[in-house]
């Protein structure tokens, strides 16, 4: 019986779960921004298929970068690199999970929103991950697939492509940035050693590194107030958004001014309590 939980708790940090959890937190988001009428078997569903697309594209990016995790302090203890769960098991399931999910959004949600999960799965796998290797663009250019499950969450509501659902993606997209900006200072010395092109590993004292956390962060600013100019929120959010950004743009200024691993922690402490904020508002807002 510990064998089992042992091998499930593998299973689940292969899957990344803390992970997936924040993907549907967003995805969640979206759906309750959208909905007219909330219909909780549609939410259910759309979060259950999120959830397994999201786990197998984890799973299948662990695969994939298992060599590089090896090298790294903070991933060699993983699953794969420390040799609890061998690498063709790790496949098939990422790959088995990853299908099941698009398969069961596209009968159970819409084809739409199971396009847009299977863009995630294949953006992430094949574009994002081997130019983190390339260029240092990567940082952007995965933050594409990063901000999708709000809107995916959207079209399960809409079952349309609409400008609320992309200011969602726009509200993901700018967040991820200043958010990873800071921990890949922290981390910067492990990326180096695995070999990654993040822009904080030749960033020698992190200036430019610290510059792009405060540029991004005050594109944060202008598109989290969107939702009130396009209808969809109050005033109340709006005040709570200027808050929550101004939050994060504060810390990114810290974090330029001083550029250490404990001002990256707090800008990045701060990242993740502004999501959860700037979520709940909206939703609150949007059913009320």
């Amino acid at each position: 019986m510990s064998a089992v939980l042992a091998l499930s708790r593998d299973y689940l940090e292969l899957s990344k779960a803390r992970i997936v959890m924040m993907v549907l937190i967003t995805t969640a988001a979206g759906y309750l921004a959208g909905a007219q009428r909330v219909d909780a078997v549609a939410l259910i569903n759309v979060l259950l298929g999120t959830a397994l697309v999201a786990a197998g594209t984890n799973a299948l990016n662990q695969y994939v970068e298992r060599e590089h995790d090896a090298k790294m302090r903070r991933t060699r203890l993983r699953p794969l690199p420390d040799g609890r769960i061998t690498p063709s098991s790790a496949l098939v399931f990422s790959t088995l999970i990853a299908i099941a999910g698009t398969l069961y959004l596209g009968m159970m949600v819409n084809w739409l929103t199971a396009f847009l999960g299977a863009f995630t799965l294949t953006s992430y796998i094949f574009v994002y991950t081997p130019l983190k290797r390339i260029s240092t663009a990567c940082t952007i250019i995965g933050a594409v697939p990063g901000a999708i499950p709000p809107l995916m969450g959207w079209t399960a509501a809409t079952g349309s492509l609409a400008i609320g659902g992309w200011i969602l993606f726009g509200i993901l997209f700018f967040w991820q940035l200043p958010h990873f900006m800071a921990i890949s200072w922290i981390y910067r010395e492990d990326y180096g050693r695995a070999g990654f092109e993040m822009t904080s590993v030749r960033d020698e004292d992190g200036t430019a590194t610290a510059r792009q956390a405060v540029i991004w962060s005050l594109a944060l600013l202008a598109v989290s107030i969107a939702p009130a100019f396009a209808g969809m929120s109050g005033a109340v959010y709006l005040i709570g958004a200027i808050a929550s950004s101004m939050a994060i743009l504060v810390m990114a200024l810290r974090f330029f001014f001083d550029r250490t691993n404990k001002t990256a922690m707090k800008l990045f402490m701060a990242s993740n309590i502004y999501l959860i904020v700037v979520m709940t508002m909206l939703v609150v807002s949007a059913r009320s």
